[in-house]
């Protein structure tokens, strides 16, 4: 198996995992971050504490593919793959800023005696930092990555297609949430993630069985 191979497989199978580790944490996360009065229900801590487990392995998965595809995009341009690279840390740093501020919530709602409004503010921490890392953050990235996927051919390009018009959109839906045009987890917030998703899936499966375009090896063209 080639090096160029051997890094696609990787970024693929990454990609993969975010999907797969984002979903998981938001499905286990939900009886803790909607309790309305503030009590957990039984088990919801547990849950909570597994959930957190999923977004440190999405934390990790979402660094890794900066960190996979930057010899790729290197020979595209020094910037273009310094930038997704530290994208994608900025990324997931915001991510990691939920995930203490749901362990903060877990330790909040176990103690009788904590303050009302404390769990309801780290509760606002993760809905903000939900906005700014996996929509407003991967939105820029998935255009800086389908960009050079588009021109080079790195992948067909109905795919790069699909991370081109979704960075923007996902992005823009994002400002609309923060502008109270509709709520983060709605149908329009769902509508708008839903090419960003596709193209993450698309583009794992495509690296995984295909790997890279014949572009991937091509130094760019002098002016």
């Amino acid at each position: 198996m080639s090096p160029d191979r051997r890094t696609a497989v990787a970024a693929g199978s990454l990609f993969l995992l975010t999907e797969v580790s984002a979903i998981a944490g938001a499905i286990l996360y939900r009886p803790l971050l909607g309790a309305a009065d503030g009590r957990l229900t039984r088990g919801a801590d547990t849950q909570a504490l597994l959930g957190a487990l999923c977004e440190v392995v999405l934390v990790v998965a979402v660094a890794g593919t900066g960190a996979a595809l930057f010899p790729v995009l290197r020979r595209r341009g020094e910037g273009l793959a310094l930038g997704y690279a530290f994208g994608r840390l900025l990324e997931a740093a915001v991510i990691a800023v939920g995930i203490v501020a749901v362990l903060a919530l877990i330790t909040l709602r176990r103690d009788p005696a904590a303050a009302d409004g404390a769990d309801a503010a780290l509760v606002a921490v993760h809905h903000w930092t939900f906005l700014l890392g996996p929509n407003i953050a991967l939105g820029l990235n998935t255009a800086l990555l389908a960009y050079p996927a588009y021109r080079a051919r790195l992948v067909p390009r109905p795919i790069a297609v699909l991370g081109l018009a979704g960075g923007p959109l996902i992005c823009a839906s994002a400002v609309a949430v923060m502008f109270g045009a509709y709520d983060q987890l709605s149908p329009a917030g769902a509508v708008a993630a839903l090419p960003v998703f596709a193209w993450e899936l698309a583009l794992a499966g495509w690296l995984i069985v295909r790997g890279f375009g014949p572009g991937a090896g091509a130094a760019p063209r002098a002016a």
